[in-house]
């Protein structure tokens, strides 16, 4: 094996046999998948509550009929009663509130009075608000002489379905699912450039603070030394994120070994419920529509790229600090700053994904990794991609070069702090 296959087998090994690494790969999906769980399970729960509330209707405007409809409230209508009488006696007779209705005109806006123990919930508030609206909507209505049950049969709400031609067929697609896919592959290459970008800086660091390098370098040339860290760093975030991937898949599809008997049923019976299922066959359709092997083979390289021309980035940062981590600090933020204009670019993108800054966003090398991700999902022309693509290369093979140099003068070099003007002298001075 060569030395650098060693560096390499040495940071990958050392980093994925460690507990903490074990611990976050399989935690992180099962508190996921734990979460989801919890909350399956008190949305099935909290659904079939009702809030038990009496009501003084001084103006006739509810009716058993519109009470019957609402699945969340259980209303029953008081007499003779007076709101001051009422008011002393709602929590004895076993009511969470009641509502007071007086008289008023149907022309004019007004509000009305909820008496309660304590502060009502936002489900309570929205399904009570949408009951009187839909009330006095209906009496308005009648008072103008139009039947409320024509009316809502000659209103419209309009859905508007986007069929993908392609080679396979049409598809149905969904705006919102592209989007979210979009920007969950934008961020997760945001987010993994950062955290193993840091790391291959801290481990540098680690390694000359500690005289470790000082050793190596006698076997080894520098270069070697920081192209065997950077990959075999990166080796590791490639393998955390796929079994996250296989765990999320397989903990997915134990879901309903969890849940308790009936509760598909429920789900099924519950309108609220039922709503969340079609939003999940909404998302599963949209998903369906989705080219996703160019989505899964792109994220790998652009993944790849990014990480790489970053992390030597990184590595030669660490390898011109010594202790002070104010040093880091300083150096490091000029390189987050195209990262986080990357992760702006591809925000505006994802609204106006061939826009002019959208299209420069995903061929400058050092936001492309980002930008593109958020326009994966859209129908991206050819030389832009091979253009990105082949820029990102390009910058990657010119940074690994530059930071080369860097790195072999900065690794030996202690008790001096090197300013960027040094630091370029090294990357283009002669060997």
């Amino acid at each position: 094996m060569s030395k650098t296959g060693l560096i390499i087998s040495r940071e990958y090994f050392t980093r994925v046999k460690k507990k903490s690494f074990l611990l976050t790969t399989i935690l992180v999906p099962i508190v996921i998948i734990g979460f989801w769980i919890a909350i399956i399970a008190v949305s099935i729960k909290g659904g079939s509550d009702e809030t038990s509330m009496a009501v003084i209707d001084k103006a006739g405007l509810l009716s058993d009929t519109s009470i019957n409809k609402n699945k969340a409230l259980k209303l029953t209508f008081i007499n003779n009663e007076t709101e001051e009488s009422f008011t002393k006696k709602y929590k004895t007779q076993g009511y969470k509130a009641f509502l007071y209705i007086p008289e008023f005109n149907l022309d004019s806006t007004r509000k009305f009075v909820v008496h309660s123990s304590s502060s009502l919930s936002m489900s309570t508030s929205s399904s009570l608000e949408r009951l009187l609206n839909n009330a006095i909507e209906n009496k308005r209505l009648i008072q103008k002489g139009i039947d409320p049950h024509v009316f809502k049969k000659i209103s419209s709400n309009v859905d508007v379905d986007n069929i993908i031609d392609s080679e396979e067929g049409g598809k149905r697609g969904n705006a919102k699912v592209a989007t979210a896919v979009s920007f969950a592959c934008g961020i997760l290459i945001y987010m993994m450039m950062i955290i193993y970008g840091t790391q291959v800086m801290r481990g540098v660091m680690e390694e000359k603070t500690s005289r470790i390098a000082e050793v190596i370098v006698s076997s080894v040339k520098p270069f070697q030394l920081m192209l065997g860290k950077i990959i075999g760093i990166g080796a590791v975030g490639l393998t955390q994120f796929a079994i996250w991937t296989i765990l999320m898949i397989g903990l997915s599809s134990i879901i309903p070994l969890f849940m308790p008997a009936g509760a598909m049923e429920q789900v099924a019976s519950n309108p609220a419920m039922a709503g969340e299922a079609g939003m999940m066959g909404t998302l599963m359709q949209g998903m369906s529509s989705l080219p996703i092997f160019k989505i899964v083979s792109l994220f790998l390289f652009y993944f790849l790229g990014g990480y790489l021309t970053y992390a030597s980035l990184f590595a030669a940062i660490g390898s011109v600090v010594s202790e002070d981590q104010q040093d880091a600090q300083q150096l490091v933020f000029p390189v987050l700053m195209p990262i986080i204009l990357g992760f702006v670019i591809m925000s505006n993108s994802l609204s106006n994904p061939h826009s002019n800054m959208a299209v420069f966003g995903s061929l400058f090398p050092l936001t492309s990794p980002i930008v593109m991700m958020g326009r994966i999902t859209y129908d991206i022309p050819f030389w832009q991609l091979a253009t990105s693509m082949l820029l990102l290369i390009g910058c990657f093979l010119f940074f690994t070069w530059i930071t080369g140099k860097i790195y072999r003068t900065g690794i030996l070099m202690y008790g001096k702090k090197p300013s960027w003007k040094e630091m370029m002298k090294w990357a283009f001075k002669r060997s």
